[in-house]
């Protein structure tokens, strides 16, 4: 998958597709490796407007405090700066390259860890973390409910996870249809796949989602309202920031992105003060330092530590 067939405004309507992702024996995953994601979708790119919104988003839904947070689909880091109530931060990412880009910015130390892998395997202890944020991550999901099991099984019970979809049901989709432009509805919860591994979806079905993962929804928060170029371009940045921040608080969900807040029910292990939050994300079993690796005791696999970053894409060759 490169970067062009992954990196679209998630509410372009370019195809009419209108059935739920079929299952795969293996889910594809959309690799941002080696790419300009940050300079040619962000810095520069007239979204400033959103990157601002979503910063408004997320400090109305995180909590005061925590321990540890995982932030699903890091990237380069463009909104980690954004966790500064969490003792430590561990930023994930299928893109080695986006990560790297992030260390340079952030720095190494021990309230940052770095970590490429795959979200359907993440490679941590149940219950390591009290916070998880995924932000313009599950569009780019062709199985929610699996990714969704994860980010729940490395929660402590009570944990907050903070979620961003983007929405089948906003209003210029809602328009579009009507006037007959498009010929999937925007009011059927099956998700809509408008450009491969790109998925719109409606807000009761992410909802039901969560409830099935084991999460109670907290608070659902409408957001990037006047995601159009013309207005972008006509009015200031803060004043629409400013409009998009009040009606945010309205629950009105027919924006093109909807923030989720929940909290992790159920029973489930507390290991935020483990002595390793790393677990092999093949099998579970525990994992032992070595010099630029760990070693999974139960499968022999090695997996590199490059630079400071804990590589679990692939295991290494002559695995012992």
């Amino acid at each position: 998958m490169q970067f062009n067939d992954c990196v679209q405004d998630e509410h372009m309507m370019p195809a009419d597709r209108n059935s739920a992702p079929k299952p795969r024996q293996h889910p594809p995953i959309c690799d941002y490796e080696g790419s300009n994601y940050r300079t040619e979708f962000w810095e520069g790119k007239g979204r400033n407007y959103e990157d601002r919104v979503e910063r408004i988003a997320l400090r109305r839904l995180l909590p005061p405090s925590g321990q540890r947070l995982l932030e699903v689909g890091a990237g380069f880091g463009r909104l980690t700066g954004e966790y500064h109530a969490y003792q430590q931060v561990v930023l994930l990412d299928y893109s080695l390259s986006q990560l790297q880009y992030a260390q340079e910015q952030l720095g190494r130390s021990e309230r940052f860890v770095y970590v490429a892998a795959d979200a359907y395997k993440l490679p941590f202890v149940a219950g390591a973390f009290d916070g998880v944020t995924m932000i313009r991550v599950i569009h780019h999901m062709a199985h929610v409910d699996a990714v969704l099991k994860q980010v729940r099984r490395v929660l402590t019970s009570g944990g907050t996870f903070v979620l961003e979809h983007a929405n089948k049901r906003n209003l210029k989709s809602i328009v579009r249809y009507a006037l007959k432009k498009q010929t999937w509805n925007p009011h059927d919860l099956a998700p809509v796949e408008f450009v491969e591994l790109n998925f719109d979806f409606h807000p009761e079905y992410i909802l039901r989602e969560l409830k099935t993962a084991q999460f109670d929804v907290r608070t659902r928060i409408p957001v990037s309202f006047f995601r159009l170029n013309a207005l972008k371009n006509a009015v200031p940045t803060g004043v629409l920031a400013g409009l998009d921040g009040l009606l945010q608080t309205t629950g009105v969900l027919l924006s093109p992105s909807v923030f989720v807040k929940s909290t992790a029910v159920g029973d489930s292990l507390d290991n935020l003060k483990a002595s390793t939050i790393f677990a092999c994300p093949e099998c579970g079993g525990p994992l032992t330092p070595q010099r630029d690796a760990v070693l999974c005791q139960r499968e022999g696999l090695r997996w590199a530590v490059r630079d400071g970053i804990y590589d679990f894409k692939a295991p290494l060759e002559n695995d012992l």
